[in-house]
């Protein structure tokens, strides 16, 4: 019984207490009996916590927050295809839902929406089995598409010679029942009493083949060469007949002729190695998948002993050591990058150029950028909610004729390149895009939006940009095509009274933020465009008007995710002094159209004649009427006796208002924009851009890297919003001991200048020995550490 006080409570109230517990157990009994059986019936299948399907008698009926959606019998495909449609168009299902709910692919559903934009209920109501009106691959490309596979080619190579897409030769492959003829198995030389292989000839050297197991080296040897163990097709790796790390010249030779085609990574055990703690990298390198879409679009090299993947991680690791051109490497002694690479040397200068111009002449590049972007939407798909877009200026100083361009941070126009980049929201960058004879935002989103609904697929984003986007029927395309806007309001806009702005705090990516800001909406177009309208009113009284068509955000939110524009721009400065993102790799240069129009130049020496004409009449014009204003009336009381008076200045007024008006009439007949070869002499050409994007995209695969880094000191180093990427390039740059053993590969750095920092060091070591990334091409797992103090 309960107790107060050291005496027992009153009896009557216990037993009450006991008559209520009893009453409550029989109710949970009651209850639980009642809701015993929850299955739903027979024929029911939910697609979310919102939406179901019934099925009953050849029937079908799919219900969305109790509501009749659409209702049809099963044999009806059309009416089946509208409701899949209208699930997730109207918002109440994910592709993926519905996919699984009608037994069918995203893909199945993505097609269904694009046949219904453009064709509507009958495109949906398309019979089965080839389009009507498509034109077939001819028999002479059937046959055309036999003999190049026969000869070896790849299905990529095939499509690019026929004029095809690579997915339709697949298609018409399965078709025909071709089966690709299995490849040759790995051949090795005789070492250590392995036999002779019977055809010497058979460059295979630098895989094994499928299912075929590599043959293991004896006991005792060096613990790099444990890569010979039994290896299968997921995780083969390439082979060296080199014992010495230091010596790499077997597999130099087997290089020279022909047998080798990358040299694998063969480590050697070191004390103090410089440049050693780049290999800190390794594991965000491997995870974005650079190394994966090298292999997958540019294949191999040739036979080689700097191959691809060879290739990409040195320049991937001179990106981080911030040897900012192919010319940097005469000043580091190629023996120890070599050692950093697992070679006896790195290439040097003129090697890592024919490399470069072995893959641009594969003129792949976009297919490689694309094929990175993926990996990284992939991983930091989170960061996508936000995209931020902004031109970047590269200024050409030689001697071939480029289109002019106005470069911000020079204030001045000059022959340039421009290149388009798409960064997440926390500034790291996503892809870049090269414009066509430097065309303006506004003209290029349409473009670099296709490229981002390529990549994220059907999610709804905002898209960030400045005023050089600025057009409000851009802004009808873009929410048309389901992306959501916020820019910059352009030109002159009616100012908003001062009573109406409030401060608006708020506390956003651990950032405290407080704007005077001024919440409206307004129309463009006539008033068939309806945004919202934030403005900022700064401290002396400037206020700066932003567009958006989020009305779901805070206004406070809308001015700070405008604002952290300015993260991609301090993203280019960064990449221009740390990366040399405007360095030229060649000056080579290919045909131009000659048929893309460029502003008129006669019509400019024109418009630079009518100004002259209009200041020169203005000035007349003042004079004239400065001598009006003085007249004496007493002397010239009338207009004609005043005309007279001054008729050698009101002749002179008059004949400068007809050269005005000749030459604004000549401007009218003239074009303002002509074709280029109208007005260019000779050849028209551009820089060659393949070389210069795949090292753009390799820079932008080493930053992303170097923000991975980044992100995981953050939380054990408080100055890392100031100085986080200095102290990351401290420890990439910093020498390191190299320990190989059976199976790892340890590297233990040296200290840095101070404690907290060093601290700071060691608990990114520890987080990247939780997940062990083996060295690209080698069987080693990456183990790092610290060196104690002395």
């Amino acid at each position: 019984g309960a107790r107060r006080g050291g005496r027992s409570a009153d009896p009557n109230l216990s037993a009450f207490l006991r008559l209520a517990y009893c009453h409550g157990m029989d109710e949970k009994l009651r209850q639980t009996e009642l809701f015993s059986d929850v299955t739903p019936p027979e024929g029911t299948r939910p697609i979310n916590d919102r939406c179901l399907l019934r099925t009953q008698d050849g029937h079908r009926v799919v219900v969305a927050s109790g509501a009749v959606l659409a209702q049809y019998a099963l044999n009806d495909r059309m009416a089946e295809s509208i409701a899949m449609v209208n699930l997730v168009d109207q918002g109440w299902a994910a592709q993926s839902d519905v996919a699984r709910a009608f037994d069918c692919s995203s893909r199945t559903i993505r097609r269904h929406q694009h046949r219904y934009e453009d064709g509507g209920l009958a495109a949906l109501g398309r019979k089965s089995g080839y389009p009507q009106g498509r034109r077939r691959l001819r028999p002479q490309r059937t046959r055309l598409i036999q003999r190049l596979k026969a000869e070896g080619h790849s299905n990529r190579e095939t499509a690019r010679q026929i004029g095809v897409s690579e997915k339709a030769v697949r298609k018409l492959l399965r078709r025909m029942g071709w089966k690709d003829v299995p490849a040759a198995k790995q051949l090795l030389l005789p070492i250590d009493g392995l036999p002779l292989p019977a055809d010497p000839n058979l460059s295979a050297f630098s895989h094994a083949a499928p299912g075929e197991p590599v043959v293991s080296q004896a006991q005792g040897a060096d613990p790099n060469l444990s890569a010979f163990s039994v290896q299968r097709e997921e995780d083969a790796l390439p082979v060296t007949f080199d014992k010495d790390p230091l010596n790499r010249s077997m597999d130099r030779f087997f290089a020279c002729v022909g047998m080798l085609d990358d040299a694998a990574p063969l480590f050697a055990s070191g004390q103090t190695v410089p440049h050693a703690g780049v290999l800190l990298a390794i594991p965000p390198l491997v995870e974005s998948g650079v190394f994966d879409c090298a292999q997958e679009i540019y294949g191999s090299l040739g036979p080689a002993f700097y191959g691809l993947r060879t290739t990409v991680l040195a320049l991937l690791l001179m990106g981080l050591l911030r040897i900012k051109r192919p010319e940097g490497l005469k000043e580091q002694p190629p023996e120890n990058l070599g050692r950093v690479l697992g070679l006896d040397r790195a290439p040097e200068v003129k090697t890592i150029r024919r490399k470069l111009a072995r893959l641009a002449a594969m003129k792949r590049s976009v297919e490689f950028g694309r094929a990175v972007s993926q990996r990284r939407v992939a991983l930091r798909g989170e960061a996508l909610g936000f995209l931020y877009v902004d031109g970047h200026v590269r200024v050409y100083h030689g001697h071939h004729k480029l289109p002019k361009t106005h470069v911000a941070r020079m204030r001045i126009s000059l022959p340039a390149t421009s290149d388009y980049w798409v960064n997440d929201a926390v500034g790291d960058p996503l892809f870049l895009v090269t414009a066509e004879a430097n065309a303006g935002l506004a003209k290029m989103l349409p473009e670099i939006l296709g490229e981002v609904r390529s990549l994220i697929g059907e999610r709804r984003t905002t898209v960030v940009f400045d005023r050089g986007g600025y057009s409000p029927k851009l802004f009808a395309r873009l929410l048309a095509q389901g992306f959501d806007l916020l820019t910059y309001r352009k030109g002159r806009f009616p100012r908003v009274s001062t009573k109406r702005f409030q401060e608006h705090k708020a506390t956003i990516d651990k950032k405290e933020v407080s704007y005077l800001l001024a919440d409206q909406g307004i129309t463009l177009l006539g008033g068939t465009l309806r945004l919202r309208q934030v403005t900022r009113l700064s401290e002396n009284g400037h206020q700066t008007p932003i567009l958006t068509s989020r009305r779901d955000l805070p206004a406070v939110e809308v001015a700070f995710r405008m604002f952290e524009r300015w993260r991609q721009e301090n993203f280019f400065k960064y990449l221009r002094e740390e990366y040399a993102l405007d360095a030229l790799l060649d000056y080579a240069v290919v045909p131009d159209d000659p048929n893309r129009d460029v502003p008129n130049p006669a019509r400019a020496e024109l418009e630079v004649k009518l100004r002259e004409a209009q200041a020169e009449l203005a000035r007349l014009q003042a004079e004239y009427g400065l001598e009006a204003l003085v007249n004496i009336e007493d002397d010239r009381p009338t207009m004609r006796g005043f005309k007279i008076a001054e008729r050698t200045l009101g002749k002179s007024v008059w004949d400068a208002f007809q050269r005005v008006t000749r030459l604004q009439a000549k401007r009218a007949r003239m074009p303002k924009r002509v074709p280029v070869h109208t007005v260019v002499e000779g050849e028209i050409v551009k820089l060659a851009p393949e070389r210069k994007h795949l090292t753009s995209v390799l820079k932008m695969v080493s930053y992303q890297a170097e923000s991975d880094l980044v992100r995981r000191i953050t939380p054990h180093y408080k100055r890392a919003e100031d100085e986080g990427r200095t102290l990351v390039q401290s420890a990439l740059t910093s020498a390191a001991d190299l320990e190989v053993t059976d199976g790892e590969l340890r590297v233990t750095l040296q200290r840095l200048s101070s404690a907290h920092r060093t601290r700071a060091v060691e608990r990114l070591c520890e987080e990247l020995n939780r997940s062990p990334t083996r060295f690209p091409g080698s069987h080693l797992r990456l183990r790092f550490a610290v060196k104690p103090p002395a």
